[in-house]
């Protein structure tokens, strides 16, 4: 599933072809995806005006001049993907439809946004703008990791006296909203915890630590476009390219990138998720 900085790349790359634009036609190719589209949710897109783009967590929020704000998740193998517009050095014509292509956004001037989902784990709602904070999806959420709201006081307080592992607490998205899987295994790595110790019994000082390493993470993973392990790719269709980098995160038995650590990449389940780290260097 696209974690924080996939979501990131592809509401970047989408905002200089969407916000400001009029969504001249909108058209659904079925009831829905995980959930069923919004009554008349076409109807309601067809005319209306971007303001911006924004996202929280996993999810990309398209505020509209109408008064209601677009909520796009892209689930396990949701793309956007622009067409009819020159992106970069490239001018990218329309594409035959496809299968999966699911939602179409032609955009006044020409550009088209198709959402395409194999799996259809995706979701989009609309709802009352300035209503995000109570949204059902988005109520609960944590703190952004790179918002001034996620702090060393702020980490410490949240994992005091907390037993689960540090890996579960991170991927908690009432603690800290938009952290997957991929992230908090490198993040772990570098600031060496193991993914097995319990959250409340890491002193404060490591705690402290973890966050502008969560923060450094992140943002590389954002300037590197993203990770591209199966479907993930940008909006303009290229591929991410943090996975060349990653350090433990899908690198079993291979070495540690620790300078000088020697150890070997393992792999273990937890709560049924595969987690990579250094035995030797992450305690």
């Amino acid at each position: 599933m696209p974690e924080l900085p996939e979501v990131e790349t592809v509401r970047a790359g989408l905002a200089p072809v969407m916000e400001g634009q009029v969504i001249a036609r909108a058209e659904l190719r079925r009831d829905g995806l995980r959930w069923p589209f919004p009554q008349g949710m076409a109807a309601r897109l067809t005319g209306a005006r971007v303001e911006r783009l924004r996202r929280r967590s996993k999810y990309i929020l398209a505020d509209l001049a109408t008064g209601e704000t677009l909520l796009i998740h892209l689930g396990m193998s949701g793309r956007m993907q622009i067409s009819g517009t020159t992106l970069g050095q490239f001018h990218h014509h329309h594409p035959s439809p496809e299968r999966h292509d699911h939602v179409v956004f032609d955009i006044e001037g020409g550009a088209r946004i198709t959402f395409n989902d194999p799996r259809r784990f995706g979701a989009m709602d609309l709802f009352p703008k300035g209503e995000a904070d109570t949204h059902k999806l988005l109520a609960q959420l944590g703190p952004e990791p790179l918002g001034n709201a996620f702090h060393e006081d702020y980490l410490v307080a949240a994992l005091a006296g907390k037993k689960t592992p540090i890996k579960a607490a991170l991927l908690d998205q009432r603690l800290v909203a938009g952290l997957g899987n991929i992230y908090v295994c490198e993040a772990l790595h570098r600031a060496g915890i193991n993914p097995k110790r319990e959250a409340g019994r890491l002193s404060a000082a490591r705690v402290a630590a973890l966050v502008p390493v969560i923060r450094d993470v992140l943002a590389e993973a954002i300037a590197a476009g993203g990770s591209s392990l199966r479907d993930y790719r940008q909006a303009s269709g290229e591929l991410g390219y943090f996975q060349h980098t990653f350090r433990v995160y899908d690198r079993e038995g291979a070495a540690c990138a620790t300078p000088g650590c020697g150890g070997i990449v393992r792999r273990i389940v937890q709560s049924g998720r595969s987690s990579f780290y250094c035995p030797r260097c992450q305690r």
